[in-house]
């Protein structure tokens, strides 16, 4: 009798432990691979006034669902130092959100895996502004690049691979 309750325990046990991570799966991501991060996560981006590809990333991330609080500044680099962006790693925009920095052309599925997954780094970045990458489209251009991840002691390492 003990056995057959700890078989019966065991499996339904297991039914529920695979269910909740194919329910997990599910709910991370949908058909186009955009990892769901909750209610609209809100971005606090910096970006020049002069600067049209800025424009473009912030559509970009408003219609993979964010909200976007803009702010326009001439002094982009005070913003980088402010919010610790090392210039190895620098672009033409910073977005900021839930305590990250998210520096560049950052495709918006990043993002909101960066928020969903929440690791104990400081930010992401896509370093320079790659050709095809999100805001900087051109035609049929695309150049690979990377998002590399920051901790906060200043270690880089790979968080997507574009190439």
């Amino acid at each position: 009798m003990k056995r057959r309750l700890f078989t019966s325990t065991f499996l339904t046990m297991g039914a529920l432990g695979a269910g909740a991570i194919l329910t997990g799966l599910a709910r991370r991501a949908d058909a186009d691979g955009i990892v769901d991060a909750g209610e609209s996560p809100l971005l606090t981006v910096y970006r020049s006034p002069t600067c049209g590809c800025c424009e473009d990333w912030v559509s970009h991330v408003q219609s993979a669902g964010f909200e976007v609080a803009e702010h326009v500044t001439e002094d982009m680099d005070a913003v980088k130092v402010q919010y610790g962006v090392p210039e190895r790693l620098s672009s033409c925009h910073t977005a900021i959100a839930q305590g990250y920095f998210i520096e560049g052309h950052v495709p918006a599925v990043e993002v909101k895996r960066l928020l969903s997954e929440q690791p104990e780094i400081a930010g992401i970045a896509v370093p320079g502004m790659p050709m095809g990458s999100p805001g900087m489209e051109q035609g049929a251009q695309v150049d690979p690049f990377v998002v590399i991840a920051q901790d906060k002691s200043g270690d880089l390492s790979l968080f997507a691979d574009y190439r």
